[in-house]
């Protein structure tokens, strides 16, 4: 039985989406491989470049698309936490998959749905992205750093000997030194990649 048009379109449209997804996790993959294209080091932690990718992905693809892709970062985060730390802090924090795995997860889920959300309101893509990059990007960092608040303040003699008291003034100093550096990078560069990919392939129409 021969298919019609519209399935014949359907599946080119669901191929299509899977090389754009395989595309997003070797860019993925890349970033984590090659120094200075995903982490510019300072210090003991990492400007984080890779985020962008996710929430390109995220995007032009969608929420289950951004968090796979998302996904596959804490994964290779977790794994490089034992065989090739980006920091030292890497070894002592992202050995927990809820550090290392789910923050990475929900940078394509808020900036999916928050891109969604407010293009519906507004129809001003641009700005749209640029909010939702900026929120997805805060949501990592929160997670990241909120978690190792929540599974180190007993325990902060580890991380650079810190006191109890010192930690939670540190992870704030790492807020606004790398988080929201970060956040404005993503408002900036994601829109900028993501609106031409839109324009030729809108996967979420």
């Amino acid at each position: 039985m021969e298919k019609t048009g519209v399935e014949t379109l359907g599946n080119k449209n669901r191929t299509l989406r899977s090389v754009f997804i395989a595309f997003f996790c070797a860019i993925i993959i890349l970033q984590n491989l090659i120094p200075f294209l995903g982490y510019i080091p300072l210090g003991p932690l990492d400007l984080t470049l890779i985020h962008i990718t996710v929430i390109v992905a995220a995007f032009v693809l969608g929420v289950r698309a951004g968090a796979l892709v998302g996904g596959v970062w804490g994964v290779i985060t977790f794994i490089r936490a034992f065989v090739w730390p980006t920091s030292p802090l890497a070894t002592i924090v992202f050995i927990n998959p809820l550090v290392a795995i789910f923050p990475r997860i929900m940078i394509g889920v808020v900036a999916a749905v928050v891109f969604r959300l407010v293009l519906s309101k507004t129809n001003k893509a641009f700005a749209a992205m640029s909010l939702a990059a900026v929120l997805a990007s805060l949501t990592n960092t929160f997670l990241v750093l909120g978690q190792i608040y929540f599974f180190y303040q007993g325990k902060s003699q580890i991380l650079y000997h810190l006191d109890a008291q010192a930690l939670l003034p540190y992870l704030l100093g790492v807020i606004g030194t790398n988080g929201i550096p970060e956040a404005i990078l993503a408002g900036i560069i994601a829109p900028l990649i993501s609106m031409p990919l839109i324009k030729k392939w809108d996967f979420q129409k």
